[in-house]
């Protein structure tokens, strides 16, 4: 009933635009575009992974749940009041854990709707950009969704822009390889570890090389330092020398002078 009502409340808009002017109406069947798109393909599969993954987690503590019910059903004539009470006690919160874990894995806000969401929502904002792009650009005044709750009674196939739209997306996906070729281009690649060890021996006979060149340089500064120190105190020994030979010739001088005064 919902659906007819839609449908006459849609098509009275429609007929009522009309009559202002003439209306571009397209439509998609979003179902196809998906199938047709890979990302969504290996996001739907991998989301069906964990899904599997998460209902044999909970059949596996439901079977274990079942094997406790089953024991005390086997044993309650033998039990004591006490360790009844005790097994219906633990099946009980069993029974809570299992509740948990499926409130965890599928409930409204559950890991589920979590990856769901991380996954498939990036493809279908894509899929609702390429329509939009489209749209504007051909001026479509509706674009209906065949795979949708809405009843398409008929539908002719000139109005299906469901190629386009995966056209669209497969170009904006080459355009995003070749920027990411291009970036991975100039990035400088991951070295192998060959490679590595190459680098590393260079780095190793730079490094030496290096090193090499400053111990020779503080040898020849050192050497020549040396050699200044052993320049200087010759020079002060000559000084020391000169010094003491002339003392001795005026103290000669002197000598023949007192001498001849007393001649």
């Amino acid at each position: 009933m919902k659906k007819i009502f839609l449908c006459i409340v849609l098509l009275f808009s429609v007929s009522l635009s009309w009559a202002q002017r003439s209306q571009i109406i397209a439509y998609i069947d979003m179902e196809y575009i998906l199938e047709n798109v890979p990302e969504y393909l290996e996001a739907q599969n991998t989301l069906d992974a964990k899904i599997v993954k998460w209902r044999q987690k909970l059949d596996k503590q439901a079977r274990f749940i079942e094997v406790l019910k089953t024991d005390l059903a086997n044993e309650k004539a033998i039990l004591t009041k006490d360790l009844i009470e005790e097994k219906e006690e633990e099946i009980s919160l069993k029974h809570d854990e299992l509740r948990r874990l499926e409130s965890l894995y599928f409930g409204p806000k559950g890991d589920m709707f979590i990856l769901r969401k991380q996954l498939v929502k990036p493809i279908q904002d894509q899929v609702y950009n390429a329509i939009q792009n489209i749209s504007a650009r051909k001026k479509y005044d509706f674009v209906f969704d065949k795979s949708s709750e809405l009843v398409m009674l008929y539908s002719n196939k000139k109005y299906d822009i469901s190629d386009l739209v995966l056209a669209s997306i497969d170009r904006t996906r080459l355009v995003g390889t070749k920027n990411a070729k291009k970036k991975e281009k100039n990035t400088p690649k991951e070295l192998s570890a060959a490679q590595k060890k190459v680098l590393a021996k260079k780095e190793t006979i730079a490094a030496k090389r290096i090193s090499d060149r400053e111990a020779k340089k503080k040898a020849i500064a050192a050497k020549r330092k040396e050699l200044l120190k052993k320049r200087d105190e010759k020079r002060e020994l000559l000084r020391l020398k000169r010094e003491a030979l002339n003392k001795k010739k005026q103290e000669a001088r002197e000598k023949q002078k007192t001498q001849d005064n007393n001649n």
